[in-house]
């Protein structure tokens, strides 16, 4: 039995909340009229408030910039990169077109700038310098985003490059852009910067450049904090946009408006929508210890473990409550080492056995390896126990 637990865990007990039904049934709410696509979810749980054709491909202009983004937060986190590394401009990020903070070749800025200026000022060549920075060219880079693409399994993405300028076979989706948003805001001080409606650059210099932020919202509507706009003559007017209001975020997504005032209308009819007709259940914050569970070869026998995200459920208001079930599901072969951090198991919100959302469970701490002593004298405790 022990051995069986040591392999699985589950915690199942009994929460009176009632799981939204049927989310797919607000496909028919007059939203988003004027875009050729949209979605909007909640961002803890995924959960689908509303969608439009939100599979179907198209360009995503500057939107291609939220998996630029993730990249560089992914780097950073990893410790690859730090945001006071000087990152040098090459000639060839020198010389991109469209929205820019216009780099010279051989300029430097530390990494904290360049994120700046592509999450306020959707400036291409801060978004290649980075890439270079990163990957040693934006072509490695852009393998890289294909990659990271297929782990969030995203079936309707292919990038051609970091910025979002046309480019031939360099599509996404509504859905795919909202769950590239979903998990770019696991790095909560992304919004730091795609919140900023202003902000300088080169300040104490004679070509100090003002950051005006491309997404408006984020000083006309309470609670909007990011994320991307995009604008091609192809892709007309996008935006992924993002609101928090109480315990609940939102992601919206509107691909091909006709207007940036159209765009913005239609966003924010969604998030009027969604935060006027629903709410969030919090289980757990992130980070929060949820238990210690058993470990194969540890130097301790138990690992504490942390919710990896915030773990809630999207409810209606209003609605009445009923029973769910929570269950913690510790991965079978988990045995040391283990770098804390890493995922171990996730949490699993289900009603009569339909999972409603998960999440993952990580290690509180590094746990090392048990000496050959401490494992002999555990195997020789397990004889010598008395029944």
């Amino acid at each position: 039995m022990k051995r069986f637990l040591a392999l699985i865990t589950v915690l199942t007990f009994l929460i009176t909340v009632f799981p939204v039904h049927g989310l797919a049934a607000e496909k028919k709410l007059n939203l988003a009229e004027g875009a050729k696509s949209a979605i909007l979810i909640e961002r803890d749980t995924g959960a689908v408030i509303f969608e439009k054709n939100s599979e179907e491909p198209l360009p995503p202009a500057s939107m291609t910039k939220i998996m630029t983004m993730l990249l560089i937060m992914e780097a950073l986190d990893a410790g690859k990169i730090k945001l006071d590394e000087k990152v040098r401009t090459s000639e060839y990020a020198a010389s991109m077109g469209g929205s820019q903070i216009f780099l010279e070749e051989g300029e430097e800025m530390t990494v904290e700038e360049m994120l700046k200026a592509i999450a306020i000022g959707s400036a291409n060549d801060a978004s290649v310098a980075m890439a270079e920075k990163i990957a040693g060219s934006e072509e490695n880079f852009v393998d890289m985003m294909n990659e990271r693409a297929k782990e969030l399994g995203l079936k309707n993405t292919k990038f051609q490059n970091s910025t979002g300028l046309p480019a031939e076979d360099h599509y996404s989706s509504a859905r795919d852009m909202a769950i590239m948003a979903k998990e770019l805001l696991k790095y909560e001080n992304i919004t730091k910067y795609t919140s900023m409606y202003e902000d300088y650059l080169r300040e104490d210099t004679d070509k100090k450049f003002w950051l005006v932020n491309t997404n408006r919202l984020v000083k006309f509507y309470p609670g909007v904090d990011g994320l991307k706009t995009g604008y091609t003559s192809e892709a007309k007017y996008c935006l992924t946009a993002t609101a928090k209001k109480g315990d609940m975020r939102t992601i919206a997504v509107v691909m091909g408006a006709a207007t940036p005032k159209d765009r913005n209308k239609q966003i924010t009819q969604m998030f009027d929508y969604a935060f006027s007709q629903f709410e969030t259940k919090p289980f757990y914050a992130k980070n929060e210890e949820i238990g210690e569970f058993p470990v194969k070869k540890g130097e301790r026998k138990k690992l504490k473990a942390l919710a990896g995200e915030s773990v809630s459920l999207l409810v209606k208001k209003g609605e009445k409550v009923d029973d769910v079930q929570k269950e913690f599901v510790i991965n079978k072969d988990l045995h040391a080492p283990i770098k804390k951090g890493t995922q171990i198991g996730k949490i699993v919100i289900s009603k009569d056995g339909k999972v409603l959302t998960e999440n993952s469970i990580i290690s509180a701490e590094d746990m090392k390896t048990a000496s050959w002593w401490t494992l002999f004298k555990r195997s020789f405790g397990m004889f010598t126990k008395v029944n």
